[in-house]
């Protein structure tokens, strides 16, 4: 073998040896395909939110209505017969009574009339007699005492109406009120029908609005309601009627509302805020801030289950106001979120602290 050949291949026998020895000695580094493990998750550090421990109290609900003020009756007291007032005995803003005077007609002859009417029957209850006596001696007929007691029947009538004309001549009142209008004065000539008073019942006030199709089937005669005057007074009254199909127009039902107004305030005609109560329900009381809608629009909260999870949950508004909102779909106790809400999503851990803690 030529001397070129075998340097070339003393060459190669050295460096086969070498690096036999380094692969023996030497430290052996393999990249790794893995990626480095996850920080264990108690090491990580949970995000801190607030809260604050509400719990369910109980509520009683309200149908807030806009309502008008009626009185609980009002009348126009009109004259039954034709005549000249004489005497006024009601004045405009007098307190009358059930039954009481209000003016006096002039008689124009009726009282004569019942008079000659009276004396018209009693002649012909005597020819009845008589005639009765006749027939049972078979000295007068069946049909002259039919005769007789027509004549009596129609005396009678007469007498009926003279004397009902006469009572028409002192017109009263047909309930206990406040005269509202006087239409005539002393002297006034007046014919059937003509107007004379008119008069209102203002210790009870009616008042009327009307429901919403969707709220109807909550109120029933019976209920408890709140009536706030415009300038802030509060009376009580009661449902007493409830419309039993709608209006066509607007779809809502008619209610009627009975109020006690013994002071008799002057609020007939007017309009008031009325709170129907409804049925007492278990509510959580909260800040409308802390409110949240839910994807499908709802309005909702988020608050911290027993695992420290947050829990988004949709609720139902029963109330809102600028002191804050009632809410039904809680459970009875929760840790609500009062800040952080925008930083968590439903699902996640975190870290608590109650609000007064932060606070001290």
């Amino acid at each position: 073998m030529s001397k070129v050949k075998w340097s070339s291949l003393g060459l190669s026998v050295v460096v086969v040896i070498a690096l036999v020895i380094w692969m023996a000695t030497g430290e052996i580094k393999v990249a790794n395909t893995k990626a480095p493990a996850q920080q264990d998750a108690a090491k990580k550090e949970l995000t801190r939110v607030q809260v604050t421990t509400l719990n369910t109290q109980l509520y009683e609900p309200g149908l807030l209505l806009q309502g008008q003020l009626e009185p609980w009756s009002a009348v126009t007291v009109s004259a039954r017969v034709a005549g000249t007032v004489e005497t006024i005995k009601a004045h405009l803003g007098d307190s009358v009574k059930t039954g009481e005077i209000l003016l006096t007609l002039s008689e124009d002859g009726r009282r004569a009339g019942v008079k000659r009417w009276q004396a018209r029957a009693k002649k012909l209850e005597a020819d009845l007699a008589a005639a009765r006596k006749l027939h049972a001696r078979n000295l007068a007929s069946q049909s002259e005492i039919l005769d007789v007691e027509s004549e009596l029947a129609a005396a009678r009538a007469e007498l009926k109406s003279s004397q009902l004309a006469v009572s028409h001549l002192r017109p009263r009142a047909p309930f206990e009120g406040v005269i509202n209008r006087k239409h005539v004065d002393a002297g006034s000539l007046v014919q059937v029908s003509t107007a004379l008073y008119d008069l209102v019942r203002t210790d009870r006030i009616k008042a009327r609005g009307q429901v919403p199709q969707q709220s109807v089937a909550q109120v029933v005669p019976g209920q408890k309601v709140r009536v706030r005057l415009l300038d802030g007074d509060v009376l009580e009254g009661m449902v007493t009627f409830v419309a039993s199909a709608a209006n066509p127009e607007t779809r809502s039902f008619a209610v009627e509302i009975a109020i006690e107004n013994p002071e008799q305030k002057r609020i007939a005609g007017g309009s008031a805020n009325l709170r129907i109560a409804l049925a007492d329900v278990q509510a959580t009381f909260i800040s409308p801030a802390y409110l949240i809608l839910g994807d499908d629009g709802r309005p909702g909260v988020k608050y911290v289950d027993e695992q420290n999870k947050v829990v988004f949950r949709t609720v139902t508004l029963l109330s809102v106001s600028t002191e804050g909102t009632w809410v039904t779909g809680l459970p009875d106790e929760i840790r609500l979120i009062t800040r952080g809400s925008g930083f968590v999503s439903e699902g996640d851990q975190v870290k608590p602290v109650d609000a007064s803690e932060e606070r001290g």
